[in-house]
């Protein structure tokens, strides 16, 4: 069934969910921290994969290489959803957007291997900026969360899509062992700011839905996506990311996007439209 699927599906699928968590995590930012929030979503999502995977089994029958690759996938996991939930608390939410896709584009650059290619990957740049309209912060802090987080997307793409090729490992199998380890690692930093949502049953729903819709289902579509693309295909598709947030937010949120917004999208579905696999 997998099989059938074209690759591109089930990376729509993770862009289109990949804002509607942040979406319900805003609204729970006013009656939790943002650490707290983080730790929620990460742990929400590893407590299903445990239930779902059972990953602890295929922890067991894992090499010292693979195990050891699946724990810095945890660790980043965990680091970049506190740097992102600490990064759009203090920043415009375009701003880290812009942010986290500036250094994923360079690993497309760098597998550039056709005129062809190089053109999307420059139409990707050109989109992206006119959508999420970068603009300076004097918040320093902000910004520095919003440079470790760009830096730490871009680690989550390159461990991802090892470990959805690594011998011996199921894909979801491993993207569950770094989850729990994700949720260990988070831990210590977001626990006590989490500990609202468990006296409160609508906060903590919500917890788990944004765990759901941040951290399950895009991380799942991404590895059924990144073992059947190229890094580099996948780093240009990523460019449709603040678009499909624009998307979303004139369905949902009745914003209406302005007519540079609309070229924005234009340009990067062309863009995407024109990269091509080396055969």
């Amino acid at each position: 069934m997998r099989r059938t699927v074209p690759p591109q599906t089930y990376f729509v699928v993770s862009a289109v969910f990949h804002y509607l968590g942040p979406a319900l995590a805003v609204l729970l930012f006013t009656r939790i921290e943002p650490l707290g929030v983080a730790w929620l979503r990460i742990a929400a999502a590893g407590l299903i994969f445990a239930v779902w995977r059972r990953p602890w089994r295929a922890w067991q029958i894992l090499d010292a290489r693979t195990r050891w690759l699946v724990v810095r996938w945890g660790a980043v996991l965990a680091v970049m959803n506190c740097c992102f939930y600490l990064a759009i608390d203090r920043v415009p939410l375009g701003t880290v957007a812009a942010a986290e896709f500036a250094p994923v584009i360079v690993l497309a650059a760098l597998a550039v291997r056709s005129v062809r290619n190089l053109l999307a990957v420059v139409l990707a740049v050109i989109g992206v900026y006119l959508l999420t309209d970068i603009r300076l912060s004097h918040d320093w802090v902000g910004l520095v969360f919003t440079a470790l987080n760009a830096i730490l997307f871009a680690a989550y793409v390159v461990l991802g899509h090892r470990v959805s090729r690594a011998a011996g490992l199921r894909r979801i199998d491993g993207l569950a062992l770094a989850m729990g380890t994700a949720t260990v690692l988070a831990l210590p930093v977001g626990l006590g700011a989490a500990v609202p949502a468990f006296t409160d049953a609508r906060l903590l729903g919500a917890a788990v839905a944004v765990g759901v819709c941040s951290s399950v289902i895009p991380y799942v579509a991404d590895q059924l996506a990144m073992a059947r693309l190229k890094r580099s295909t996948f780093a240009v598709m990523l460019a449709l990311l603040p678009a499909t947030a624009t998307v979303i937010g004139a369905v949902v949120l009745r914003q209406i996007p302005r007519a540079v917004e609309l070229a924005a999208i234009a340009i990067i579905v062309v863009a995407v439209g024109l990269q091509r696999e080396a055969t």
